[in-house]
Parts: structure tokens; C-alpha cells; sequence
């Protein structure tokens, strides 16, 4: 690929519009395409040329990039009302960023490779701040060839593409990623209410935390809004009950034990039962809390 290749992309939300906008940056003409006038006026700002419908926006683009919220977006836009296998020139390469279901992603497969389509599952690892700043990481499956021929393009935007295999192993890693980002999520919760009833100071237990053997680069990046009782969202707790439901109906159809998964979802229904879906996943302290008595603390 060079920067005269054309690059397509479908859905500019939260991740998909800064991914977008730094292939763009990086010199690439990028045709845009999004449902919300908002979103395409947002990316007309950054140099991607908006367009009003699919089919002229995926035009002339041998690589196409679709960022969506869930199965029934992915199958609409691909498969169904949107059609946009259809649209697609044999030999194009779909790049799916998405985290979906491994069932939605195989129809999706068989049907782009009926037409030719060369299919990459690229879930992303990371939130908007890392998709600005190109530091998202790739988990790929799907041909070999369309992701080394995907690659440079893909580079302006993630730090890393790792290749899992030819089929469904991307979507499988992107479960399991989340998974243990839901699981890590309540046990802060649990710790800090914890040290909290033991009187230990919030931010200097933040700060013990970060500094600690269970210091992860997700702990490090909380430790702040933590700090502040700051739970803007940059991945909500819908969302999170979202790909927890896929966990489970991953883990169920192949026979997996996953306990923590099914916990861990009936802390993210609390949550949104009590009004705290918009808010980021981490806000699981909240739920915590709750349930141990400990008055919420004031945001800075």
C-alpha cells in the first residue's frame, strides 16, 4: 500500500473516527462514511472526505475498515439493509475492528469469501486516548496476505498487529482480553473498599496499587480518574455488560467454566439498574460500595 491507495471507512464513532483520522494524517486519502451527521462533520474537520451513502464512500477502495457497536450493526451494515459485501470489488480486504460475536463474524466470513473478499478480524485492544496517539493494539486472524498487504496502513493507528490464524482466532482473544479487563475491573473495587473500611487513605492506595505486583498498565491509567472520582466514560459499563454477554455465549457454546465472566456481569447489571451505565467500566467502586456500606466519595 502507498499513501495514494484509498482507504474506506465505516463508522467514526469514539474509536473509529481517531483511527481514521490518523491514516488520514499520515497521508492517505480517506473516504468516510457514518450514520450520524455530527460524526461526518467531525471527520470532514480532520481531513477525511464524508460521504452521504455507502456505496460512493467504499468507491475505488481496495481496503476498507468498519468500526461498529455490536452484531446486529455488523450484520445490517455487511449482510443485510446495508449490503456492503455487495458493494466491494473482488479482491478488496474488509479490516473489522469491531468486538462481535464469533457466530456474526463467521457469516460475515462466509459470505465475503463467496464474493471474493479477503476478511481480516482486527478487534482492537485500547480506548480513544491510545487510538489518538496510535498505540492500540491488533489482534488479526483471517489470510496472511491481506494483512501484510492491511499492514502499513494499519500501523498509523496501532502499535502492534499480532496474526492469530486464518479464522475466528482474533475474535476469541478479544473475549479473553476483555474478560480479564471486567475481572481486574471488580477487583479494584473490591480492594479499594476494602482499604477504605481499613482506614487507609483513597489516594495513597491508589498510588500503592499502581506500584505494586499488580501495577498493569490498566491499574496505571485508572489510578488518576480514581483519584478524582472521575467515571467519564472512555469504554461505559453498557458497553462492558455488552462484550460480557458475549463472553458468556462464547464460553458456553465451547464448554468453558467461566465464573468470574458470570459475576462480573451481574455487577455491570447493578450497575446500570442504578443509573451508572453511561459511566465508565471502572465505576464497578461504585457497585462496591454500595454493598459494603461506604458512603460515595466526593468528586474533586
Amino acid at each position: 500500500m502507498t499513501t495514494t491507495t484509498k482507504v474506506a471507512w465505516v463508522g467514526l464513532g469514539k474509536l473509529g473516527l481517531p483511527m481514521a483520522t490518523r491514516i488520514a494524517a499520515a497521508g492517505y486519502p480517506v473516504q468516510g462514511f457514518d450514520l450520524s451527521a455530527e460524526r461526518m462533520a467531525l471527520a470532514e474537520q480532520v481531513g477525511i472526505t464524508a460521504h452521504d451513502d455507502l456505496a460512493s464512500a467504499v468507491e475505488g477502495c481496495r481496503l476498507v475498515f468498519v468500526s461498529i457497536p455490536d452484531d446486529r450493526a455488523l450484520l445490517g451494515l455487511t449482510l443485510e439493509s446495508g449490503q456492503l459485501l455487495a458493494k466491494l470489488a473482488p479482491g478488496s480486504v474488509l479490516v473489522e475492528t469491531s468486538t462481535v460475536s464469533i457466530e456474526a463474524s463467521a457469516r460475515v466470513a462466509a459470505a465475503a469469501e463467496e464474493r471474493g473478499i479477503a476478511y481480516l478480524r482486527s478487534p482492537v485492544s485500547g480506548n480513544p486516548v491510545a487510538a489518538e496517539s496510535g498505540t492500540l493494539s491488533a489482534m488479526v486472524s483471517g489470510p496472511r496476505e491481506a494483512l501484510d498487504e492491511a499492514v502499513p496502513v494499519m500501523a498509523t493507528f496501532t502499535k502492534a498487529q499480532y496474526w492469530l490464524g486464518d479464522e475466528e482466532q482474533a475474535r476469541y482473544a478479544k473475549l479473553a482480553i476483555n474478560l480479564m479487563i471486567a475481572v481486574s475491573a471488580g477487583m479494584m473495587g473490591e480492594a479499594l473498599a476494602m482499604a477504605r473500611k481499613g482506614n487507609i487513605g483513597w489516594e495513597a492506595m491508589l498510588d500503592l496499587m499502581a506500584d505494586s505486583a499488580v501495577g498493569s498498565p490498566m491499574v496505571k491509567y485508572k489510578t488518576q480518574p480514581l483519584k478524582d472520582r472521575d467515571f467519564t466514560s472512555t469504554f461505559s459499563a453498557a458497553q462492558m455488560a455488552k462484550d460480557l454477554d458475549l463472553i458468556l455465549g462464547c464460553a458456553h457454546g465451547d464448554g468453558v467454566a467461566v465464573p468470574l465472566a458470570a459475576q462480573m456481569r451481574e455487577a455491570y447489571s447493578s450497575l446500570i439498574g442504578t443509573g451508572h451505565g453511561e459511566d465508565d467500566y471502572i465505576a464497578t467502586i461504585h457497585h462496591t460500595e454500595r454493598l459494603s456500606g461506604l458512603p460515595a466519595i466526593e468528586r474533586k
